[in-house]
């Protein structure tokens, strides 16, 4: 009985030095590894940081990857102490460590069950202030924005999508349309998407933009583009044959950059805008068009059958002392 006493005191002893050196081991690993990801490969994440958007998306995924690595490596310590140290070759039969049942091990079970908890909870919090603080994370809120900046010089641009290309309308400048979305830089935007047939996607990449171009539906998005250069963007949303082929390429200018394009295009296009019909901030394609389509055909300016948009809508001007701001 003595001895029976004894071998379980030293099985418990046995488990507890284990268990101490693999919680030693599982800490200096995760502390390794969270470092080395959060300063050499964090600041390198898609999609980067050029727009407060996208910063903000690259934060939130360094942010959920540091607190899940420590769980991926807790797991194969776990596993690899196992195959090294509890291995049945290292032991006889009755020397084989027994462990405590974990049915009966209220500390095991109620640690596991609070850090969890404590876990989840806090990532919900944190994913849904991040959702709301940059004003709805570059996702499209709909026609009413549930979160918005809180500045009042904000630029709309509106996004326009049809098979099998992307054209963009600045109600700010006369509504001139244009292939070419130039944005200014350190300059609150609102991006109006929509589109004129099918579902399409706007995916503006590097600036942390995605939203559904749905026809008949103001979709809104905000992102504060914060460095200057060329961004991709591409439709994420399967619209036909070639899908794979909608895309184009935007760029951050400096805000007089911008101003001197948005006013020189303006008087450029003036002819072309004329034939547009009003700005507004969703279509009915013309059934007189190629297909249905947007543009008017040589016969009708217009349907008799459908309207091309709503009531002209009235835009404040993105005047020279907004663009030098």
């Amino acid at each position: 009985m003595a001895a029976t006493t004894a071998s379980a005191g030293a099985h418990r002893a046995r488990n507890s030095h284990d268990l101490r050196t693999i919680a030693t081991i599982w800490v200096v690993l995760s502390i390794v590894a969270d470092l080395l990801f959060w300063f050499l490969a964090g600041p390198h994440i898609p999609p980067g940081r050029m727009s407060d958007q996208a910063e903000g998306a690259q934060f939130d995924f360094n942010v959920l990857f540091v607190v899940a690595l420590p769980v991926v490596i807790l797991v194969w310590t776990y596993l690899g102490f196992a195959i090294i140290r509890w291995r049945a070759s290292r032991h006889d039969a009755d020397e084989a460590p027994v462990g405590v049942p974990a049915r009966t091990a209220l500390r095991i079970q109620t640690s596991w069950i609070a850090i969890t908890t404590v876990v989840v909870i806090g990532l919900f919090g944190f994913g849904t202030y991040e959702l709301i603080a940059p004003a709805g994370a570059g996702g499209g809120e709909g026609p009413t924005a549930i979160w918005k900046p809180t500045t009042k010089t904000i630029l709309p641009i509106q996004v326009i999508g049809q098979q099998w290309m992307w054209t963009y309308r600045y109600p700010s400048f006369g509504g001139f349309e244009t292939s070419q979305l130039i944005v200014p830089d350190n300059t609150e935007i609102a991006f109006h998407v929509t589109s004129l047939d099918v579902i399409h996607d706007f995916w503006a990449y590097q600036l942390g933009v995605k939203a559904d171009a749905n026809p008949g539906t103001d979709n809104i998005a905000y992102v504060k583009p914060q460095q200057l250069g060329r961004f991709t963007v591409r439709c994420d949303e399967l619209c036909g044959l070639w899908h794979g082929a909608m895309y184009n390429y935007g760029h951050v200018v400096s805000p007089t950059a911008f101003y001197h394009w948005a006013t020189t295009t303006e008087k450029k296009l003036a002819a072309n805008t004329k034939t547009l019909p009003p700005f507004a901030w969703t279509y009915t394609p013309d059934a007189n068009g190629a297909d249905g389509g947007y543009y008017l055909d040589n016969v009708n300016p217009y349907s008799k059958s459908s309207l091309y948009g709503a009531n002209t809508v009235k835009v404040k001007q993105y005047g020279a002392s907004a663009a030098q701001s």
